[in-house]
């Protein structure tokens, strides 16, 4: 994948087929790293899963034998002199705590650093698609931070669907706006 923010939309889709009820995508950076980290409360991998998930000839998919996003992930970190963790406890050994966490570290100024690309499409495209799901996105660099969490947006719009045109348009502008503050 040519952009981070395809990969965080890959992992967060799995997260998705796991039904997860809330996603947290946290990236954060300062002037040499960058950590991208995605959890979610889904129903969690089994241990022979967690073992051979960063295996691209293994897959949970029936629509395809393969499955590149956490191979990809890691082979980008690890190019750049980071690494990937994943932390997986599955619903049937632990009902109460199930979830999945997909850590990323990448060296920013390594020659091989793939670019964060439009994180903020990302973001708009999981809530659109998904807009039963909460979302928890926040973003820390060395100027500040950008956040956005859906529950909160649910708590003020009530019954009005997050995937609404007005609603959509809403989260990209203020997320732009968080950004762009953070340049100033």
């Amino acid at each position: 994948m040519k952009e981070l923010s395809l990969n965080i939309l890959d992992i967060a889709e799995n997260s998705v087929r796991a039904n997860a009820t809330l996603i947290k995508i946290a990236i954060a950076e300062d002037s040499e790293t960058l950590r991208v980290t995605v959890a979610d409360d889904g129903c969690g991998m089994t241990p022979e899963i967690l073992e051979n998930v960063t295996n691209p000839f293994c897959t949970t998919r029936t629509t395809r034998k393969v499955g590149l996003g956490i191979p990809l992930l890691k082979l980008q970190a690890e190019q750049t002199g980071g690494s990937v963790t994943i932390v997986s406890r599955h619903e049937g050994t632990f009902p109460d705590t199930h979830g999945t966490e997909t850590a990323a570290l990448f060296y920013k100024n390594h020659i091989d650093m793939t670019p964060l690309g439009d994180i903020i499409a990302t973001v708009v495209t999981l809530i659109q698609c998904n807009p039963h799901l909460d979302f928890l996105f926040t973003h820390m660099t060395v100027n500040g931070e950008v956040r956005l969490d859906t529950r909160e947006l649910r708590e003020i719009l009530g019954d009005v669907p997050l995937n609404t045109v007005d609603v959509i348009m809403w989260i990209k502008e203020n997320l732009t706006e968080q950004y762009a503050e953070l340049k100033q």
